[in-house]
């Protein structure tokens, strides 16, 4: 069974840092493309990040290049997501997902395993 855990949300201000950690089991990094998504209210999801496990490249969102920095620990089974400066409008519920069909990178539709998600919160 495949499950994804993600950790390390909360509330940060303006500038700020955050770590988020998705703990997977049930299935190998080298398989499938994993990404992180986020909703922010009233918004619909967006893919912000995912790597290609064809080759292990990584994609992000224009909003977030230069900002945001996803890796992996495959001895960890688990993948992160390093926001720096952090603005407002980067206040959503971040999930991470795979994509058990593909090793590459793909429209949030095709992403079948989904976390809980957790709370970034960035006050100005």
């Amino acid at each position: 069974e495949v499950q994804l855990v993600e950790s390390g949300g909360g509330l940060v201000q303006a500038g700020g840092s955050l770590r988020l950690s998705c703990l997977v089991s049930g299935f190998s990094f080298d398989d499938y493309s994993i990404g992180w998504f986020r909703q922010a209210p009233g918004k619909e999801r967006e893919r912000v990040s995912c790597i290609n496990s064809s080759d292990r490249s990584i994609e992000y969102a224009d909003s977030v290049t230069g900002r945001f920095t996803m890796s992996s620990d495959n001895a960890k089974n688990t993948v992160y997501l390093q926001m720096n400066s952090l603005k407002p409008e980067d206040t959503a519920v971040y999930y991470c997902a795979v994509d058990s069909r593909s090793f590459y990178c793909s429209s949030e539709a095709w992403y079948d395993y989904w976390g809980q998600g957790t709370q970034v919160t960035v006050s100005s």
